[in-house]
């Protein structure tokens, strides 16, 4: 499971080995991942790209994918990368690019160009205030 914070978390399938897997036809987030020291720690994974598609046959897997030279490099070989995928229930391309942003600011994967921040800043939505109101009585239901 990718998780995000301390307690959310997206059910990713895999991790998978890249090399010689077959991408569904379908759309879904992925995340290009390898072990940094498979050898001492090898359950540990590092995200090195996270991305999304409307029909993951579509991306040119394995390595034909525009940014898999960094992925590649970062891994030290093909044989050290591995996929995870997560088909979104009922999300369309907006919902899936939200959970890619969302990554990207916790995980700062090297292979994405684009990076997020995880601040929130109150002028995104503006600020709230709200006069406070006189203290709220609990009634039972039998009380007027």
């Amino acid at each position: 499971m990718i998780r995000l914070g301390s307690a959310a978390g997206y059910p990713f399938e895999g991790p998978r080995l890249l090399a010689g897997w077959t991408p569904p036809a379908g759309a879904a987030v992925f995340a290009i991942l390898y072990r940094p020291d498979p050898d001492a720690r090898p359950g540990r994974y590092a995200v090195s790209y996270v991305g999304h598609s409307d029909d993951l046959s579509a991306e040119r897997f394995p390595f034909k994918h525009p940014r898999s030279p960094c992925w590649v490099r970062r891994a030290g070989d093909r044989w050290n990368l591995h996929i995870a995928t997560y088909e979104v229930p009922g999300g369309g391309p907006a919902h899936r690019e939200q959970i890619v942003r969302e990554l990207i600011a916790v995980y700062r994967p090297g292979c994405n160009s684009q990076q997020y921040d995880q601040a929130w800043k109150d002028q995104w939505i503006g600020d709230y205030t709200a006069p406070t109101t006189n203290s709220v009585t609990r009634r039972g239901p039998d009380q007027a």
